[in-house]
């Protein structure tokens, strides 16, 4: 029977098929609503009338939907109740997705209110049903006002029933949809902050809405943190991953996580948490404690249990941009590129997931992120990677090198990849006439009178200058690099000339100055020398097995070729190049040429001729045709083979 239910969404064909059987669950309406209408006498009120129309409103929407969606949403909900993970995980993944592309593409799933006499209104299922139906309205459609504070709220009340129950709940979701319920709650707060952000764009309604003590309090950076590290507190997710690292034994790592900890729901929430609050401080721009809270995970692919791709992906992505934002450009170049590597080898696994385009999404990114990295620190990555991103950005990165012409495209690539940023506070919606101020424009005289966004303090122009203003200081140091490199001694006065070529006046104080921008270009604090991570983009040892070690951790290190040093008015030039580690080589191709000897031994030997028919074929052939062959290169078989 169970089978019988999964093939109802398993396979799009029969979803046509039950299609004509007829679901009839009619909404019950309360006794006194129903005695009341008996009364011929009675007068109603504008309350009764307007009840009235919701049940026929109601009654109308529970018509509109299809069979299979209510067959489809008895069967989640039973799932749900038995904690049959199988079916819980299938219908999440799989009849959920199929029944929107076939009849939600376009517009929103029925509301829980118009669904609830299908499951009883049983409200732990409304709410984790409100989840998808939110998500999907951020997803495929235009959430208005309405839908931004309501999902607020329900994800207050399913976050309120995990931590505030008496115990452990009785809950068993799967690994994906848990990592779904953290990234998604992520997603809602980053965009009501931009949407908030923007007081020029919106209505009436909407300004009073945002300026009421409701709108002041929904989706604040207080509840939404308060949510993330209770998570990990309740569940003790950094203390189960200390006593992993630790090496202790079962029996001591549940002492010390206690009943929650030990539930799969919350050791999940727990550690999905560490890897949402990443996200949130990259968003609100504190790099330094987004790092911080990272210490006992670890940016390693091996998860303490099966995580899906999508974690991977996002821990890596906003860790990169927390390094790149540091300034530590080879320790982002690096996390960027194992993570690309691992996503290309296990591309096949996951093609038909139902996150593949946003973990493309999140992957064309970092392939952006890498090609900055390059331009601002070259260095010898994974070979594979480096072709892609040549293929798709190697225009962008010619017209980075050339200085400060390339410095639009350098500003158009960042805002692409770069996360979209937010700022922790609210424009005064409650304060009428500050509001109004920040609506004026800018006068002429204002030094941020081209860009009005600056005035409204837009978080992702202010990252954008930083990392713009670091690339601007590299500018000169392109041409002096190639001109360095021409010599291993030259007079500065000699290289003053070679570089004054327009006459601009260049005198030596400033080329002085391009030096020592050049030479400190040329050193950041790194920690890939540690042995996590080779110099050609390979793991040595894997990374994630270290997670105590801080990702803060580091040393001055340098990342140049190209190394000078100043005596009175010479510069003596020492080149250097670094040494390729072969080890990484040779592991690739003996591993291929282990296959290769394995499919070799697998193929089927020749058939083997008896010696009478060798010598009938040689006197009934033409002279010399047929004749055992002595030489001629062997096979892997041991016999000869034939020209």
């Amino acid at each position: 029977m169970a089978h019988q239910r999964v093939a109802l969404w398993a396979a799009e064909p029969d979803l046509d098929d039950i299609n004509d059987t007829d679901v009839d669950i009619p909404i019950p309406m309360p006794s006194s609503t129903n005695e009341m209408y008996d009364d011929p006498n009675l007068q109603l009120d504008e309350g009764s009338l307007q009840a009235m129309q919701q049940h026929i409103a109601q009654q109308a929407a529970f018509a509109q939907i299809p069979d299979v969606v209510k067959r489809f949403i008895v069967h989640f909900h039973q799932a749900v109740l038995d904690n049959n993970l199988q079916e819980v995980t299938l219908a999440y993944e799989s009849g959920w997705t199929r029944l929107t592309e076939k009849y939600y593409a376009k517009t929103e799933w029925p509301e829980a209110e118009t669904i609830a006499p299908l499951v009883n209104d049983d409200q732990i299922f409304l709410i984790l049903y409100r989840e998808l139906y939110y998500r999907h309205v951020y997803s495929r459609l235009q959430p208005n006002v309405d839908d931004r504070f309501h999902s607020y709220e329900n994800s207050c009340e399913l976050f309120n029933y995990l931590l505030n129950s008496d115990g452990p709940v009785l809950l068993s979701l799967p690994a994906n949809w848990l990592w779904d319920i953290i990234d998604e709650f992520i997603y809602q707060f980053q965009s009501f902050a931009l949407f908030r952000s923007r007081p020029a764009s919106k209505t009436d309604d909407e300004l009073t809405m945002l300026g009421s003590e409701g709108g002041a309090q929904a989706w604040s950076s207080y509840s939404v943190l308060n949510v993330l590290y209770s998570l990990i507190q309740k569940s003790r997710a950094n203390e189960w991953l200390k006593a992993r690292a630790e090496g202790k034994s079962d029996e001591e790592i549940e002492e010390i996580v206690g009943e929650y900890g030990t539930k799969p729901l919350y050791r999940m929430l727990g550690y999905f948490s560490i890897i949402g609050l990443l996200r949130v401080h990259v968003l609100l721009g504190d790099f330094t404690l987004a790092l911080k809270v990272m210490e006992n995970v670890g940016l390693g692919q091996k998860a303490p249990f099966t995580a899906p791709t999508a974690v991977h992906v996002s821990t890596a992505y906003h860790a990169g941009v927390c390094y790149f934002m540091l300034r530590r450009i080879p320790d982002a170049a690096r996390v960027f590129t194992g993570v690309l590597t691992w996503v290309m080898r296990a591309r096949q696994y996951h093609t038909r997931s139902y996150q593949y385009d946003q973990i493309n999404k999140t992957a064309d990114r970092m392939y952006a992120l890498l090609a900055l990295c390059h331009v601002l620190a070259p260095t010898r990555l994974d070979d594979n990677v480096m072709n892609i991103v040549r293929e798709r950005y190697g225009d962008q990165i010619g017209r980075m090198g050339r200085g400060e012409e390339g410095l639009s495209t350098f500003e158009e690539l960042f805002l692409y990849a770069c996360p979209k940023f937010i700022c922790a506070n609210s424009p005064p919606y409650d304060d009428p006439t500050a509001l109004a101020s920040m609506l004026i424009p800018p006068t002429p005289t204002s030094p941020s009178s081209q860009n009005p966004s600056v005035v409204l303090g837009d978080p992702t122009q202010r990252h954008l200058r930083a990392a713009s203003s670091h690339f601007m200081s590299l500018t000169p140091v392109s041409s002096l690099k190639s001109l360095l490199k021409l010599y291993t001694s030259l007079d500065a006065k000699k290289l003053t000339g070679f570089l004054d070529t327009s006459g601009a006046g260049v005198d030596e104080e400033e080329v002085l100055s391009w030096m020592m921008v050049m030479k400190n270009a040329g050193r950041c604090v790194g920690r890939v020398n540690t042995g996590s991570t080779a110099a050609n983009g390979e793991k040595d040892s894997d990374e994630g097995s270290r997670p105590s070690e801080s990702l803060l951790s580091g040393e001055w290190m340098s990342i140049s070729d190209l190394n000078f040093v100043i005596d009175q008015n010479m510069v003596h030039i020492a080149e250097s190049t670094v040494g390729r580690r072969y080890a990484g080589w040779f592991i690739r191709n003996s591993e291929h040429a282990a296959r290769v000897l394995d499919s070799v031994k697998a193929s089927p030997l020749p058939p083997r001729i008896a010696p009478t028919q060798v010598q009938k074929k040689s006197a009934d052939g033409p002279k010399g045709e047929g004749a055992p062959r002595t030489t001629g290169q062997k096979v892997a078989w041991g016999g000869v083979k034939v020209a």
